[in-house]
């Protein structure tokens, strides 16, 4: 019996030499405790290296799912097994048996056996070292966990963000660097600053000519073209710098190369994120660009993060501050923010540049999703490639001028409804109609002084009747003490009923008389105005007829209040003359 046993390593063969222990396996690690009792019982007949490390994960997790890995099938038919098979998955026996014809067992007993091995394989296994061996179990244990976990190293964003922060860094130092250069070189040939306007020319010019009495000797057909050295040259020659030492331009010298040396390695640094963004984010680097799209990253921390966010915090990414002050200051709140420098949106009218960073960011947020919880083993930017095919065509009909689609079946049809004619005849209430003005009404409404309230009609109580339907006559006694306290009570009001006209007859003489003397003064002072001359000009016509007109609704509003009091006065004798009545035909009873 051949018992298979995978390693690190490699996959080995053992020869069972005793087939009897199997059977019990209970006390079986004593048969194991040292290497000479463990070569008493099993010997290696075949063992097979694993070639690199992506061959081994390929085998284990073959071993692991059930699958014949190509390196298991290679031993198979290399040893040609013949006998029967001991191995610990009873499924990938079953594989072996129907592609190779090979009898296979997989039982406890034979992982016991399997896991005695084990303990003793640093001895078993000839011609491998320990160092070895831990160090590809350490490494096959890395890459089966980024297997189980679906984590590939390609994917890694930290080094986006920390190429891109690298690059931000760079450019700030080389500008750094060029200014220090120009001021420093200044001193000696000031008018090279105006001459060359390309950074990178100036400071290969000035590495390549050194002191400014070199320029005639020197060729810069290589840096600079034929009329920008003419220039250099004619004004080397009537320049108004300063004479420097030879120490002076060494350093400048060694400044110059320097700059010259981060240029280049920001060059490679930008070739790097390029292919890093199309490895990680492809979809991402189509739509906006593989600068922006690394800059969007390194803002939201990760690809994960910036996948979580919406496409209305895409778009203003980077202007945290304007928007908060925005809202601060109530105003209108930012546009775009990192996503301004995409190229789709630069070239985009300064009127549509808001809208094409909307839809910009939009598509941008669904590339970010694909990119981040895409289940493809390779990255493909098919759909960011649809996506800015589409983007444009749009921005193309906006610049245009071209209408936007309505979603849908469009607007309906406003529905007219027939014309229905609805007479309705209307009454006018004549109880409206009054002479007495609304202020005088609500007084008189009110009770108040010199207008009594409107008396209440009360409705006839009908007395009770018996059970029969007769009516129940009240004793004589209860009828004459009732009529005596109404008597009573009725002599009580009319004596200060009597006492209340009086006084207020008293007090009403006087007011009558200087009633009659306003009226006989307002009579003669309109006389008066009757006999003045005419207006001579038609503005103090005017005048005179508004006057006029104000007096005789002051009249007016007077003659009301001297009909109101009378009616007051007249209401008053009536209930007066009533009480009396009443009086005598009580005494007449009695």
């Amino acid at each position: 019996m051949l018992v298979l046993f995978e390693t690190a390593a490699g996959f080995a063969l053992f020869k069972l030499l005793n087939e009897k222990k199997l059977k019990s396996t209970e006390n079986l690690f004593e048969d194991f405790e040292t290497p000479e009792k463990a070569s008493q019982i099993v010997k290696l007949k075949h063992f097979q290296k694993f070639a690199d490390t992506t061959e081994a994960l390929a085998a284990i997790t073959g071993v692991i799912e059930g699958k014949m890995s190509k390196p298991l099938k290679k031993l198979l038919k290399k040893v040609d097994v013949q006998e029967t098979l001991a191995l610990s998955d009873a499924k990938l026996g079953n594989i072996i048996k129907e592609k190779l014809d090979v009898q296979c067992v997989a039982s406890t007993a034979v992982n016991e056996l399997i896991r005695c091995i084990r303990s003793q394989s640093d001895s078993l296994l000839t011609g491998l070292e320990a160092k070895d061996v831990t160090a590809m179990r350490l490494g096959l244990a890395h890459s089966l966990s980024r297997y189980k976990l679906k984590f590939s190293p390609d994917k890694v964003d930290t080094m986006i963000v920390q190429a891109v922060c690298l690059l931000d860094e760079l450019d700030k130092e080389l500008n750094n660097y060029v200014m220090r250069c120009r001021e420093w070189y200044g001193w000696h040939f000031p008018e090279l600053t105006k001459i060359i306007t390309d950074n990178i020319a100036f400071v290969k010019t000035v590495n390549k000519m050194g002191v400014r009495t070199n320029a005639l000797d020197t060729d810069f057909s290589d840096i600079l073209p034929e009329d920008v050295e003419e220039a250099v040259k004619k004004a080397a020659e009537i320049s108004m710098g300063t004479e420097i030492a030879d120490t002076d331009i060494d350093n400048i010298k060694h400044l110059c190369e320097q700059i010259l040396e981060i240029t280049e390695y920001r060059a490679q640094l930008s070739e790097y994120l390029k292919n890093r963004m199309a490895a990680v984010a492809p979809n991402l680097s189509v739509l906006v660009g593989d600068i922006v799209g690394a800059r969007l990253i390194s803002h939201a921390g990760s690809l994960m993060n910036l996948a979580k966010h919406p496409a209305s915090t895409v778009q203003i990414l980077g202007a945290e501050k304007a928007l908060f002050r925005a809202l601060k200051t109530k105003h209108d709140t930012p546009k775009y923010g990192l996503i301004y420098h995409a190229q789709f949106v630069t070239h985009a009218s300064s009127k549509l540049k808001g809208k094409a960073s909307r839809m910009l960011a939009t598509k941008a947020a669904l590339a970010c999703r694909v990119d981040a919880l895409g289940e493809e083993a390779e990255a493909s930017a098919q759909l960011g490639v649809e996506h800015r095919a589409r983007l444009e065509a749009r921005l193309r009909a906006l610049e245009e001028g071209g209408s936007m689609r309505i979603s849908g079946s469009g607007k309906k049809s406003a529905k007219f409804d027939s014309y229905q004619n609805k007479s309705e005849i209307k009454q006018y209430p004549a109880a409206a109609d009054s002479t007495i003005p609304s202020s005088v009404k609500r007084k008189m409404a009110d009770g108040e002084e010199g207008f009594p309230k409107r008396a209440k009609i009360s409705e006839p109580k009908s007395e009770p009747e018996g059970m029969d339907g007769s009516f129940v006559e009240a004793s004589s006694e209860k009828k004459k003490k009732k009529k005596k306290k109404h008597q009573e009570a009725e002599e009580a009001t009319s004596s200060e009923t009597q006492v209340k006209t009086e006084d207020s007859d008293e007090e009403e003489a006087p007011k009558k008389k200087k009633k009659k003397k306003r009226d006989s003064e307002a009579a003669d002072v309109s006389m008066v105005k009757t006999e003045e001359d005419e207006p001579t000009t038609p503005a103090e016509g005017k005048k005179k007829k508004k006057k006029k007109s104000k007096s005789e609704s002051a009249d007016a509003e007077m003659a009301d209040l001297d009909t109101t009091q009378e009616a007051a006065e007249a209401t008053s004798e009536k209930k007066k003359k009533k009480k009396k009545k009443a009086k005598q035909e009580a005494e007449d009873e009695d």
